[in-house]
């Protein structure tokens, strides 16, 4: 018996997972195309599993990612576990924005992965942050990811929370939850947007887009997408060009760039969702800063306003952008 019988029509032993899906909507489509329509997976990590073996059509192993299917099928998808990494501490310098014995907030660096992932298991702000709290972070919200409360993309940069107990990281999430918190960002996008009010809202919801997995885009709520909330108006107006202020009511994965590009203003620099259009600046990923955290301290109860300075390169785009 090899190892695809052994986990056929039960529960990996490994702690992996087998996804059990029956063709009811397409007939002729590749079976790599399709599962990436009704798995969240992408695309190119479904074909890695069915190069190695883990798809069976009609319990029949099946290793061409080609193969057509037919209204009928039944398959299984055998997901391994996800890959476990040894959380190490290292010495990477952090730029403090608040600190006591209870919670820190970092301005966190464009390019910095926040917790260890697939491809990133090293050089995160975890890492970072177990050098600087050691044992302090024991245990603290789970071992992948202990102390986080909230995320950032990894090349957006500014302000993030991080708990050192494990009550305290219930009572910041809660926090977010309650929309009590307040999140707020500038970004630099392409136009000049024509705005009624001092703020306006852009509400639409996100979900995993339906073709591209890796990335997100809004999605009707009556097919997986969940509500998402933006708050925007104008900083500054900069020719073609426009410095945005925004506030976040929900914190949706990549919501701000996913909201900016569907009403026709991605962020600069963002070229998953924008034009990839030169602004004569090297940018190492969207210009987009969470400038302002505002939280209530968890134990002092006392009102904690973190403001993150914005990174070289975005004050250099500025510049760069009035000058025109």
């Amino acid at each position: 018996m090899d190892k695809h019988e052994q986990w056929l029509g039960a529960a990996p032993a490994d702690g992996g997972e087998l996804l059990e899906l029956s063709v009811v909507d397409a007939d002729g489509e590749r079976i790599d195309r399709w599962l990436s329509q009704h798995c969240d997976l992408s695309r190119n990590r479904i074909q890695k599993l069915i190069d190695q073996g883990g798809l069976k059509i009609n319990q029949t192993l099946c290793t061409n990612k080609k193969v057509t299917i037919r209204v009928g099928d039944a398959l299984q998808l055998y997901v391994p576990p996800a890959e476990q990494f040894e959380l190490v501490a290292e010495a990477i310098p952090l730029d403090i924005l608040y600190e006591d014995e209870y919670l820190l907030v970092v301005n966190k660096a464009a390019g910095m992965v926040v917790h260890p992932a697939p491809g990133h298991p090293k050089g995160t702000l975890v890492n970072a942050i177990l050098a600087h709290c050691g044992d302090q972070l024991t245990g603290v919200g789970g071992v992948r990811r202990p102390g986080i409360v909230h995320r950032l993309d990894k090349d957006t940069t500014g302000a993030m929370v991080v708990a050192k107990t494990e009550p305290v990281l219930h009572h910041l999430q809660g926090q977010i939850q309650a929309k009590t918190a307040k999140r707020e960002y500038w970004g630099v996008v392409f136009g000049a947007p024509k705005l009624a009010e001092e703020w306006e809202t852009m509400d639409a919801p996100i979900g995993r887009h339906p073709k591209d997995r890796k990335k997100m885009a809004v999605v009707p709520l009556e097919k997986g997408g969940r509500t998402a909330v933006t708050h925007w108006r104008i900083q500054e107006r900069l020719g073609n060009y426009t410095l945005m202020h925004y506030r976040l009511e929900t914190g949706r994965t990549h919501q701000i760039r996913v909201h900016s590009a569907m009403v026709g203003n991605p962020i600069v620099g963002d070229l998953t969702y924008g034009a990839g259009r030169s602004v004569g600046v090297k940018l190492p990923g969207q210009a987009l800063h969470a400038r302002q955290l505002t939280l209530t301290h968890p134990i002092s109860h006392e009102p904690i306003v973190a403001i993150a300075p914005l990174p070289t390169i975005f004050t250099t785009l500025l510049q760069r952008l009035r000058q025109r």
